[in-house]
């Protein structure tokens, strides 16, 4: 590694980062079977920073456990954030943290809001299709639309309705939305939804990858830049490939640093001194997307869309690796 210091030296990613705030839990309580709501405060009673339909928290649950939530409550309540965390099964930490140690009245530190999923409004007509905790970012959405008079519709699928979280809330837009349990109606009925593709409507998606991966499979058809996905973790098999050596330069320093076989350019940089914003490191959060300025990725992210990964001009470099020999890299 061609740098001459060890010091700890902080890169900001082209994509400007969020600040870390201090909030304190005001309540938590059960929307749903395995689902509880988190509502946040600031200690001293204050406004909390502004956000916009589609945006989310980084929860800082302890050292070494940051997990990603996304706001579903009302953008304009000032007062307080909202978030909801499914209890799963297979949890990395973080929702077993949220379900078994998290109380009323802790200090929260979170880094936020930050939006890598937001609301587009050049279009005529919108179809939202979430699945299970996947109504999470598409709540507020709903409401901004119904707000502004546009033409959505939703359909929310889940294992049992009284899985389903805040279908209270959803009773409001009943006309606009279609529940669908699977123990009651079978699978979404994605080829009715998505057989004809227009070019005047966003499609917007939140839930586990079986049903991405199908949403994806049906809007082959429909117009670049029509789908918009929100996912929870890699896509399968995303993280896989030929693992070589390359060299990252730091355009804003000149310094290099060489990548080895097995670490990430994340955990290079580290070595080198050098500390990184990042979140969820397999490419699902946006954190450390950095802008590239020579060379082409390996994009191993499930983050970009497929317009972005064919430009090369960003990639995720907590996961995504280089197909030359050398990246030079906005930071």
């Amino acid at each position: 590694m061609n740098v001459e210091s060890k010091a700890s030296r902080t890169l900001a990613p082209a994509t400007p980062q969020s600040a870390e705030v201090d909030t304190i839990v005001e309540s938590i309580e059960p929307v749903a079977e395995g689902v509880v709501a988190v509502s946040l405060i600031a200690p001293s009673g204050d406004e909390l920073p502004v956000w916009l339909p589609g945006a989310h928290l980084d929860l800082l649950l302890a050292p070494d456990l940051e997990r990603q939530y996304s706001l579903c409550g009302d953008p304009a309540d000032r007062a307080r954030w909202r978030v909801a965390v499914l209890h799963e099964p297979t949890s990395r930490g973080g929702s077993e943290w949220v379900h078994t140690r998290l109380a009323v009245g802790d200090r929260l530190r979170v880094r936020g809001p930050r939006s890598n999923f937001p609301l587009v409004y050049d279009v005529d007509s919108y179809i939202m299709i979430a699945g299970g905790i996947g109504i999470t970012p598409l709540l507020p959405m709903v409401r901004e639309l119904n707000e502004i008079g546009a033409d959505w519709q939703l359909i929310y699928g889940g294992r049992r309705r009284a899985s389903m979280a805040f279908l209270d809330e959803l009773d409001a837009y009943s006309d606009r939305v279609t529940v669908w349990p699977e123990d009651e109606n079978g699978l979404l009925p994605l080829d009715n939804l998505l057989s004809r593709p227009r070019s005047d409507t966003a499609i917007y998606a939140c839930g586990p990858e079986p049903l991405l991966a199908a949403i994806e499979e049906r809007c082959v058809t429909w117009p670049a830049g029509t789908l918009h996905l929100e996912r929870f973790s890699p896509r399968p098999g995303a993280l896989s490939g030929k693992t070589n050596a390359f060299e990252v330069v730091l355009a804003n320093s000149g310094e290099t640093v060489d990548v080895a076989p097995d670490e990430s350019i994340v955990e290079a940089l580290e070595v080198a001194g050098f500390d990184v914003p990042t979140s969820c490191r397999e490419g699902t959060c946006g954190t450390c997307e950095t802008v590239v300025l020579e060379g082409t990725p390996d994009h191993r992210d499930s983050f970009l869309s497929p317009e972005e990964r064919e430009a090369g001009e960003v990639m995720m470099i907590c996961c995504s690796r280089s197909l030359t020999s050398r990246l030079v890299l906005d930071l």
